[in-house]
């Protein structure tokens, strides 16, 4: 009985850190990736002032403020610089 309630406990407390598990962007190699600098350009055209820029999963991810100033965290598929999913 014990062991049913800790295995439902760990499952349950593991399922939020499924939800913030990076989405999947592209499946493309990195060879067909835009440059980071392209990629950096192309998001500071869309109004966004970057914090911190990573690569991710296969994703380029940003922190930093939206156009109108609100945090932002956005993920970006790194062969056509589409925004994938965003967050705060």
């Amino acid at each position: 009985m014990k062991l049913k309630l800790i295995a439902a406990i760990a499952i349950a407390s593991a399922t939020p850190a499924l939800a913030l598990a990076s989405p999947s962007c592209t499946g493309e190699p990195k060879s067909k990736w835009m440059s980071e600098e392209a990629m950096k350009a192309k998001i500071d055209a869309m109004g966004y002032k970057v914090k911190t820029f990573e690569v991710t999963g296969n994703c380029y991810e940003i922190y930093g403020k939206d156009k109108d100033g609100d945090r932002a965290e956005v993920y970006f598929n790194p062969v056509s610089g589409a925004i994938v999913q965003k967050g705060d």
